[in-house]
């Protein structure tokens, strides 16, 4: 499978991950710390060929898609399940097979400046995504059926519109998390 897009990974270990479950290029962060010239290289690849951001599940790998998207606006995003990513207590891109990033780079979402909000605050309180023992369980299981990766109530609302995540997603996602507890 040949990807058009660069992907942004934050390390070696999960560009060689990347080129064992498909052939693409890829550009490093070297960690959250990103050089002002990575940006750079990236908002480049952007204008070229398209940027498709790969990062941990994990509280870095959320910082360096931030940072990413608020440098480099219009990028696309792929999400792995911090369960994908988990291996020998390590979490990351690296340990995920090359059937998971195929998946993951097949349901890429892009990411748009302007939010219209279909989905409200009051849409995630409705259906327990903000309080209540199990509202975390709850967005992660939203997170895995939309494949926008787990986030907080307030980053899943920003998700959920950025992402133009029509009603009716919404709607049969939280029909079929509702479904799995009966």
């Amino acid at each position: 499978m040949k990807i058009k897009e660069v992907i942004v990974v934050e390390g070696r270990d999960d560009t060689a991950a990347i080129k064992r479950a498909v052939n693409a290029d890829t550009i490093e962060t070297g960690g959250s710390a990103i050089h002002p010239r990575t940006i750079e290289k990236i908002r480049l690849a952007q204008q070229k060929r398209g940027v498709i951001i790969f990062t941990d599940p994990d509280y870095q790998g959320e910082r360096i898609r931030k940072i990413i998207s608020r440098s480099v606006p219009g990028c696309k995003h792929a999400f792995i399940t911090q369960e994908d990513g988990w291996k020998k207590g390590d979490i990351g891109v690296e340990n995920a097979t090359p059937e998971v990033i195929v998946r993951a780079l097949s349901e890429v979402r892009t990411e748009m400046a302007e939010t219209a909000g279909e989905i409200t605050a009051d849409d995630l309180l409705k259906h327990g995504l903000t309080s209540g023992s199990d509202a975390k369980e709850r967005r992660i299981k939203l997170g895995e059926a939309l494949g926008i990766g787990y986030a907080n109530a307030k980053q899943m609302l920003q998700r959920l519109n950025a992402f133009q995540i029509s009603r009716a997603e919404f709607e049969a996602a939280i029909e079929a998390i509702n479904k799995e507890r009966e």
